[in-house]
């Protein structure tokens, strides 16, 4: 992170401080007034690059909001902030209900509550009545609500109370995702596990390296056209009201023809991370289990402009069954939900399937963009098989590519298994020469592997 994003976090720090020494002094003054004006937010810290400042202007955050970010974020910067600016400023020992606040087990400071946010948000005038005092806490609770951008967007929150305790009691907790990029610039990458199923997929392989017909190309072309100017679309043409957020396509086409492959590249080229769902660990045959895995995947993935992939979608966006048993209705039910969280999804969503017919047809619908990956022709099996070879290798002069191209209808992952098998034969055969005969083996080896019949 630059030197001119601590500045901000420094700046904005110390401009919390004030509010809440101001705050401090007017509630705790025997005369009822503070001995200092309320401070005025420093005009520089939002207008530099920071991801905090991008953050409020994005989402267009208004005084008491802005206060709340850095109320949370304090002690991840300062861990002793808050003993510093609130407990030793107090008048005497004791307990303060009304600034809340806990404790935890490995950290002994003073951590903020939502009690925390609404004392320091609260007014200054001592003169409210009972009734005013009650409409502003109500209304300052509103940051809270689910339609906040703090909670769509899972940035922080309120962590429950014990039964039975008021709701602002409940400790306030800003997501790791959002401190990473507060503090460090980035989101921070999950971890694949129960709780995000999917591992994040990259390649050293470029466009070039992608052999596809020129229909296809151009639908890619207009992907990554979506990916870069989407937001540019929804936001500042003033789209948004009429389209819904995010981009759903489907890649469909026999395996090993380039759809892994394009969904990297995407990434790559528009610096997107990409995540790969591991659709066995969503799919769970206990009721409400699959709806709950998604439900965590998608929470975790809103808002932080990642693409994920669905690689062999069948299993989860297939056709719905008619309705024989209570299994039938609970499967029904997963893809109804699927589609829901799909639709709802702000960035984009990759579906692959080798059949564009096993694909629920309320997924098609929705769907902006339809991508077909065939397997390649001949001529463009000739362009692969010239790209395969590294340049140690050394091809006999009874090769012919071409013969083998027009021969043998091989995807492009099927050639590049039986160009890695060749190089390691001829390795362990002490050169680097492959002939015809090696060929031809190591092709009808990848053939039966796939149950498929050779024509050589």
């Amino acid at each position: 992170m630059g030197l001119s994003d601590i500045h901000t976090l420094e700046t904005a720090l110390k401009y919390l401080a004030e509010v809440i020494q101001y705050r401090l002094d007017s509630y705790f003054n025997e005369h009822g007034q503070p001995q200092q004006p309320m401070p005025n937010p420093p005009e520089q810290w939002l207008t530099t690059q920071s991801p905090l400042a991008w953050f409020i202007h994005k989402y267009k955050l208004d005084y008491a909001a802005q206060l709340t970010l850095l109320i949370a974020l304090a002690p991840h910067l300062q861990p002793d902030f808050f003993d510093r600016t609130i407990v030793s400023q107090l008048p005497q020992a004791g307990d303060y209900p009304q600034i809340g606040g806990w404790r935890g087990k490995s950290y002994r400071g003073f951590l903020p509550t939502g009690e925390t946010v609404l004392f320091i948000l609260g007014s200054s005038q001592v003169s409210n009545t009972p009734a005013e005092l009650i409409h502003e806490r109500l209304l300052l609770q509103q940051i809270f609500n689910e339609e906040h951008p703090f909670a769509r967007n899972r940035v922080l929150y309120l962590e429950p109370p014990p039964e039975g305790e008021p709701m602002m009691s409940g400790k306030l907790v800003m997501t790791q995702d959002y401190i990473s990029l507060f503090t460090q610039g980035h989101f921070s990458r999950p971890r694949f596990s129960l709780d995000f199923p999917a591992q994040r997929i990259t390649t050293e392989m470029e466009w070039e390296d992608l052999v596809l017909n020129a229909q296809t190309l151009q639908q890619i072309r207009d992907l990554e056209g979506w990916i870069t100017h989407g937001s540019t679309i929804l936001y500042e043409w003033g789209m948004k009201r009429k389209l819904k957020l995010g981009y759903r396509v489907l890649f469909h086409g026999p395996p090993g023809t380039g759809k892994t492959l394009t969904a990297s590249l995407l990434g790559k080229h528009t610096g997107k991370d990409v995540y790969k769902v591991d659709l066995s660990m969503v799919v769970s045959k206990f009721i409400g289990e699959t709806e709950k895995n998604l439900a965590n995947l998608f929470a975790r993935a809103e808002s932080k402009d990642w693409i994920l992939f669905f690689d062999e979608a069948d299993a989860l966006f297939g056709k719905r069954t008619n309705v024989r048993d209570a299994h039938d209705k609970y499967a029904n039910q997963e893809v109804s939900y699927l589609l829901q969280r799909v639709e709802n999804y702000d960035g984009l969503v990759i579906l692959s399937s080798n059949f564009k017919s096993n694909i629920d047809e309320a997924f098609l619908r929705r769907f902006q963009s339809l991508i077909q990956f065939p397997m390649p022709n001949p001529k463009q099996r000739l362009q692969l098989w010239k790209m395969a070879f590294p340049s140690q290798v050394k091809l006999t002069s009874e090769v012919d590519l071409a013969e083998f191209s027009s021969t043998y209808e091989l995807s492009g992952s099927d050639i590049m298994n039986v160009v890695q098998h060749c190089c390691l034969q001829a390795l362990q055969g002490g050169n680097a020469v492959i002939d015809r005969e090696g060929l031809i083996k190591a092709i009808k080896r990848e053939f039966s592997k796939s149950g498929k019949i050779s024509k050589g």
